[in-house]
């Protein structure tokens, strides 16, 4: 299955910024040389394909530095920020009738449908869904009202589940999940409430809109105390990067104090820099070479024309998401996206077909319902063991997905918001969408990565293997 490459330029990521090209920016293209030249000895093997019949893109994670810092809504993502879960392991506690509290681990992944449905809802609305699932299965079984009318219109806990469940054994898989997940989203909604996050939220996709300046940032962090370190410099890295060149050393050092800050807790936000963000401006030298640079296009975001319900709180949209569209359409700069090697005329004409397609598909119509996971890393093992792309082996089997497939593959990490865009995009695009990377970050990883970029040397291409 070999496929039409594409990657970042170097040209492209030094232009997003002031700053001169670095070995760094140049990763995607030995990455994409290397793949080509695997790809031509793979070629020359008996029976291999020789016809390209997907798409891949590679890029690195400077073309969205925002995605992995800022807080995403959505079940999935709030479970792995907020609840310290190891992978996809998640721990929590039973009681018992008898008063004993019993320890339980599961793991959130395919197996359960009911994580499946909800894993890429905002919490608000999974909050709504886990309620009438609730109330469905108290109206349609008596057993269940009797047991629980003492406590109509009071929040179940889980020792209430447990009674259901011995009320009613039929459905205990039914109950036991719907236990499991209302202990989780009970916790999240408990952390929103004790870490302020609706405000910090809010904030957040003012910033990125350019609807909030410094002097909302100045606000929250004189007037709320529950600000905690880590969301400080989320904060703070988000105003760098959609506010650049603000933050020159006179200034870090005003918000390290306003803050209460260290020289070392800034590191991830002047470390930004590696990210292309412009965190200040950039003193000029005697000489330099630059390809050219302009202001960052794609450092405020636009607003999107939402097909589905919007919250307040879900605005942005990782910058991956636009650039698979720009792909998926035939509309991505070929300058700042080159092709490995151009395709030919016949390759071309498959592409607009696949571009026409997507643009003549109803763009309203009912996705599709069974369209599997699409992420993919690197010879990674879920926790229960399984190929985290195992999913992947009969998705093509789905009679909604008529294009080719797309891979995009990210350097240096990617996002639970991005994969939940490429989940998005094979639904509207009706072509499957598959996301891979080095790694599926978290935003405290991030963090820590970002924090030691300052003490490593300059990466050389003839020390990196591929």
């Amino acid at each position: 299955m070999p496929p039409i490459g594409r990657f970042r330029t170097a040209r492209s990521a030094a232009a997003d910024s002031a700053a001169p090209t670095t070995f760094r920016d140049l990763v995607p293209t030995k990455l994409a040389a290397a793949l080509w030249d695997r790809l031509q000895k793979y070629k020359k093997i008996s029976g291999f394909p020789q016809q390209e019949t997907c798409e891949l893109l590679i890029v690195d994670r400077s073309i969205d530095p925002i995605a992995p810092v800022i807080h995403e809504w959505t079940y999935d993502a709030m479970c792995h920020d907020l609840l310290n879960m190891e992978g996809n392991k998640y721990v929590y506690e039973v009681t018992t009738n008898a008063g004993k509290v019993d320890r339980k681990e599961v793991l959130l992944e395919e197996h359960d449908p009911l994580w499946v449905e909800l894993r890429h809802l905002h919490i608000a609305a999974v909050n709504k869904k886990l309620d009438e699932k609730m109330t469905n299965l108290k109206e349609k079984n008596k057993a269940a009202q009797i047991r629980l009318g003492s406590r109509e219109g009071q929040e179940l806990t889980t020792r209430d589940m447990h009674k259901l469940v011995q009320a009613l054994p039929q459905f205990r898989d039914q109950i036991e999940k719907l236990s499991l997940h209302i202990d989780i989203a009970t916790k999240l909604n408990k952390k929103i409430s004790e870490l302020s996050l609706r405000e910090i939220g809010t904030l957040e996709q003012e910033l990125v809109f350019g609807d909030a300046s410094s002097k909302d940032l100045i606000n929250i962090f004189t007037t709320n105390e529950n600000l905690t370190k880590e969301n400080k410099l989320r904060l703070l890295m988000i105003y760098a990067a959609s506010h650049p060149e603000k933050m020159d050393a006179a200034k870090r050092l005003q918000w390290m104090k306003l803050a209460r800050l260290t020289e070392e807790d800034m590191n991830p936000v002047v470390n930004m820099d590696y990210m292309g963000v412009s965190v200040s401006k950039k003193e000029s030298s005697g000489f330099s070479i630059k390809f050219g640079t302009r202001k960052n296009k794609r450092g405020l975001r636009k607003e999107r024309n939402q097909d589905d319900e919007v919250y307040d709180l879900s605005r942005f949209s990782p910058m991956i998401q636009e650039i698979l569209e720009e792909l998926a359409s035939g509309k991505l700069s070929k300058d700042e996206y080159p092709y490995v090697k151009e395709p030919s005329a016949a390759q071309i004409q498959m592409m607009a077909g696949d571009s026409l397609s997507v643009r003549s598909s109803p763009a309203n119509s009912r996705p599709a319902q069974s369209v599997r996971s699409t992420w993919a890393t690197k010879a990674k093992l879920s926790d229960d063991g399984q190929s985290s792309d195992s999913s992947l082996r009969h998705a093509h089997s789905d009679p909604k997905i008529t294009g080719r497939r797309i891979f995009i593959f990210v350097v240096g990490g990617a996002t639970r918001s991005e994969l939940r865009a490429v989940h998005k995009l094979t639904e509207h695009l009706r072509r499957e969408v598959i996301l891979g990377s080095t790694s599926l970050i978290e935003p405290h990883e991030f963090l820590t990565k970002l924090k030691l970029l300052s003490v490593f040397k300059e990466v050389s291409l003839d020390e990196l293997e591929i």
